[in-house]
């Protein structure tokens, strides 16, 4: 698919989001997703340390078992963030299928929605797609962000910044 990405701001807030994948990818992509208030939906046959702090504080739901394509059903956007292509695939498919976005950690080309690198200041969203390469949208991310920080005077600890990969799926 050819043409420019569509920069968008997602309100997601109770909205189902299903995250297929219980690793690193995921515990870096799910705190964004509840910051955003959805209703995160956890499929993985197991889950690190800090996405069972999530669950145990009740702010996400798992389901302990490989990813079945009813897991998209009532959807909103879904993140594929598995180290199996055949999965990741499969999770693609069935997204498009029912005309879901679809985040994928493998494969950028293949997604229909990429992740941006984030920083906020008071109100204000910096979100930097870095056409495929990370470490350029967390370099702009980090530039724009050192600059409103600057310009009122805070400290680099008074603004945010999102956790995660940055301008890839």
């Amino acid at each position: 698919m050819t043409g420019n990405p569509y920069p968008l701001g997602l309100r997601l807030a109770g909205r189902r989001v299903v995250v297929v994948g219980g690793g690193a990818v995921a515990t870096r992509r799910v705190p964004a997703l509840l910051d955003a208030g959805a209703d995160v939906l956890v499929v993985s046959p197991e889950l690190t340390p800090a996405l069972r702090a999530h669950l145990d504080a009740g702010r996400l739901r798992w389901e302990p078992r490989r990813f079945v394509p009813a897991d998209l059903d009532g959807a909103w956007l879904v993140q594929a963030a598995v180290d199996d292509r055949a999965a990741a695939a499969a999770v693609s498919a069935a997204a498009a299928e029912r005309r879901i976005f679809c985040v994928r950690a493998d494969d950028r080309a293949a997604a229909t929605a990429w992740t941006p690198a984030v920083t906020r200041h008071g109100p204000v969203t910096v979100a930097v797609l870095g056409g495929g390469d990370p470490h350029r949208a967390m370099t702009v991310r980090d530039a724009v962000r050192d600059l409103l920080n600057a310009r009122t005077g805070r400290a680099a600890a008074g603004g945010t910044t999102a956790a995660g990969p940055a301008g890839s799926p």
